[in-house]
């Protein structure tokens, strides 16, 4: 009597087994992400998508399972994440974004099935595995149309232990710490579960401690320099906007008006000595709504709030050029003086800043005519207020790694983070950026200030704490000390390299599997449970 009915069922069993926990190993990714403190779930998610590409230790999957399984991880971890795309634009461009960035976690399956057919120790393929978790970082980050890190196993790790590898490679470091952790694990328990031997444990759990052996050896690094050269007082102001949404700014100089009059009023509380004098002031992007370099209006304004203060303001404006297009800039305004050093935003976000193939997606959705005509700058990302050399990343720019690694090549002593959220309501979207903004200081080693329109802004000290924040929609003013630093991390000298070697070893390990595998025979050596 034919057995294939059971084998079928028990197939179809396995896969829905199999898909489920894919699922479940990208929902623990998400959970690990802020504003949830849970940053140990990431490497479990690891280890658990890692298990099921595996087979827990059993013969191959085909490709074609690795990618399914890894698709459904990333649509586990995706689709959740990033909600606040569509927040009003509809759920369409959500979810065709978290579909496509899906794909490359459904890449990293692929290369999860390649290096388990090494056929070496297990700990050594946790080692490849983890390298090709980078490998699929890097190429989302950089492809289609400048890529999209969002995401990136690092920017959920800025309560974990395993932060201070930001100060030696970066964010790439970080995440594959996280993502070695993870492997390190799966292959620690799928060995006991095979072998029950201690001794064939050593690897593999040698693997999964690694990452967090050279974290903690690395904090002492992080707090070097914690007197840094010298100290100054900066203030964020959140001056907050009308309404919420697209047309934030729909009201002529709203937005402008209400950072202005809370600028005012910080000045009050200066003269009253309710704060200190601030050296320096950070408003957010877009906090003046319209041109101040083509509206005498915007500008009188502006000189005022800075005159009233007695501090230069670094101004985020939407600036419009002689073409038609647009600038995103940050512009240091001191007082009478008016507008000195500028920051054109270098990385301008597709889909929201500009739109490309405008006409094809006008066809999906009407709000393709929304989408900005924003150009970008080519400068290096450092202002200078009042002799201060200010690296500033606008919004957008925090989630690159190239941004601030030029500006403090190039002698930024702070950090400056200017963002507007208000486009994207009351979501997670500004807790994660916030979590970026404490690894970058990490990264850098520099004392980071962020302005955010609506929230949330913070004053984060350089080993990635938050001194001080605000709530969301209200108008508010932090003002504190911060330490200027001249001094470099290794990951600010280093640059990309670390990344680079991390993909050059995923892609010689992805390279030997594919020499060394052999296609299944005929003889059923691989089953077809097996093989799903």
């Amino acid at each position: 009597m034919s057995t294939e009915p059971r084998l079928d069922r028990r197939a179809l069993t396995t896969i829905l087994r199999d898909s489920v926990l894919a699922v479940a190993s990208g929902l623990l990714l998400f959970g690990s992400f802020p504003p949830r403190p849970l940053w140990f779930l990431a490497p479990l998610g690891i280890a658990l998508l890692t298990a099921v590409l595996t087979n827990y230790g059993g013969c191959g999957r085909t490709l074609r399972a690795g990618f399914g399984y890894g698709f459904l991880a990333g649509l586990g971890f995706l689709v959740p994440l990033l909600p606040w795309i569509g927040e009003y634009v509809g759920p369409l461009p959500w979810l065709a974004l978290a579909g496509a960035e899906s794909v490359f976690i459904g890449l990293f399956g692929v290369g999860t099935v390649l290096a388990a057919r090494l056929r070496t120790a297990p700990w050594v393929v946790a080692l490849a595995v983890a390298a090709v978790w980078s490998l699929t970082e890097w190429l989302r980050s950089s492809v289609p149309f400048g890529g999209f890190p969002w995401g990136r196993l690092a920017f959920g790790q800025p309560e974990g232990w395993l932060l201070p590898l930001a100060a030696l490679g970066g964010a790439p470091l970080l995440s594959f710490g996280v993502a070695l952790t993870g492997t390190g694990l799966a292959a620690a328990a799928i060995v006991w579960a095979r072998r029950r031997s201690l001794r064939a444990l050593v690897g593999p759990v040698a693997v999964a401690c690694v990452a967090s052996v050279a974290a903690v050896a690395t904090v002492p690094y992080v707090d070097a320099d914690s007197g840094g050269d010298r100290t100054i007082t900066v203030a964020a102001i959140q001056g907050s906007v009308p309404r919420l949404g697209l047309d934030f700014n729909a009201q002529r100089r709203a937005v402008l008006d209400n950072h202005v009059r809370r600028t005012l009023q910080l000045a009050d509380d200066i003269a009253a000595g309710r704060e200190p004098q601030p050296d320096v002031v950070v408003w957010p992007e877009n906090s003046s709504d319209i041109d101040p370099l083509r509206n005498a209006d915007a500008a009188a304004g502006i000189t005022t709030a800075s005159e009233a203060v007695g501090a230069p303001i670094l101004v985020g404006a939407v600036l419009v050029n002689a073409d038609g297009t647009t600038t995103n800039s940050v512009i240091v305004w001191n007082g009478a003086e008016g507008p000195g050093d500028r920051h054109d935003k270098k990385i301008v976000q597709p889909f929201g800043e500009y739109l490309p193939y405008r006409s094809f997606f006008r066809l999906f959705s009407s709000y393709a005519d929304q989408a900005g005509n924003f150009v970008p700058g080519n400068d290096n990302g450092v202002v200078t207020a009042d002799g201060i050399p200010i690296g500033v990343a606008t919004c957008y720019e925090v989630v690159f790694d190239r941004a601030l690694t030029e500006s403090v090549r190039d002698g930024a002593q702070l950090i400056a983070i200017p963002t507007n959220n208000a486009t994207f309501g009351d979501t997670e979207m500004t807790y994660q950026q916030l979590a970026m903004s404490r690894v970058r200081a990490v990264e850098h080693r520099r004392d980071v200030v962020v302005a955010a329109t609506s929230g949330v802004s913070a004053i984060i000290a350089a080993d990635g704490s938050v001194r001080q924040e605000t709530p969301l929609f209200a108008p508010a003013a932090l003002v504190s000390e911060v330490t200027l630093r001249t001094t470099t991390t290794l990951a600010t000298r280093l640059g990309p390299i670390p990344e680079v070697l991390l993909c050059l070893g995923a892609a010689a390990a992805l390279a030997l599997a594919a020499v060394r595998s052999r296609r299944p025979s005929d003889s059923g050596e691989h089953s077809r449970v097996q093989r799903t």
